[in-house]
């Protein structure tokens, strides 16, 4: 993956979106269960990428490309689709606030490529346990996904291929997910995302702290 840096490091991309994603909620234009872009309202997602359409001067944009979120704002888009699910399971009320929530939290110039195997560990190795109690082997390939984030987590580096397929990583994600959209709450996973997002400009440098006068306290 080529190396992102969210905003590409340029605060009035973060501004404008921010600002448009503000409108898009006032008109009503932010919508559940609406589908990406339709009708000038949108998911997240979509409500997102129609503010970069707008900042670039484009005349159309491909809203339901998640890998846009990587080219026009440098964020991985395995985000651009967490926080679509996470938008989808919210309540109504906290689903309009929640893509201005995730555009504050991200400070320009920070490197986000951590965040998802950091919100995967907290997942599997804190959430979803206590959900599958006595369910020996949905336990056990729950924690050996686990170990291979805790180690991308330590390390930086993904574990080889071969390796995931070992620890039968697609049935374990799989029955991770399932207990996730029915049991944990997503209020609780939105607010560990905003707090691993917050916390991504000091783990690229700890030495430089920007101050964004945008950033909100959510």
């Amino acid at each position: 993956m080529t190396h992102l840096l969210a905003f590409h490091n340029d605060p009035s991309l973060k501004e404008f979106v921010l600002t448009e994603l503000g409108r898009h909620r006032a008109q009503d234009q932010l919508v559940q269960a609406h589908g990406y872009w339709a009708g000038g309202k949108g998911c997240a997602v979509g409500c997102t990428l129609e503010a970069v359409r707008l900042f670039s001067g484009d005349t159309t944009i491909a809203h339901d490309l998640h890998v846009l979120y990587e080219t026009r704002l440098g964020i991985p888009q395995r985000l651009a689709r967490l926080e679509d699910g996470i938008f989808e399971g919210l309540p109504r009320e906290a689903s309009q606030l929640w893509p201005e929530r995730v555009i504050s939290a991200i400070a320009p110039g920070s490197a986000l490529t951590m965040i998802w195997p950091r919100f995967a560990l907290w997942l599997l190795d804190e959430e979803l346990p206590p959900l599958v109690l006595g369910k020996e082997g949905v336990t056990a390939a729950l924690a050996n996904v686990a170990a291979l984030y805790r180690e991308w987590t330590e390390t930086g580096k993904s574990p080889r291929r071969e390796r995931w397929t070992k620890a039968d990583a697609a049935a374990a994600y799989a029955a991770a997910a399932a207990a996730a959209a029915r049991a944990v709450s997503r209020e609780r996973q939105a607010d560990k995302l905003i707090d691993l997002l917050r916390a991504a400009l000091k783990s690229t440098n700890n030495s430089r702290r920007d101050t964004y006068p945008g950033d909100r306290n959510d």
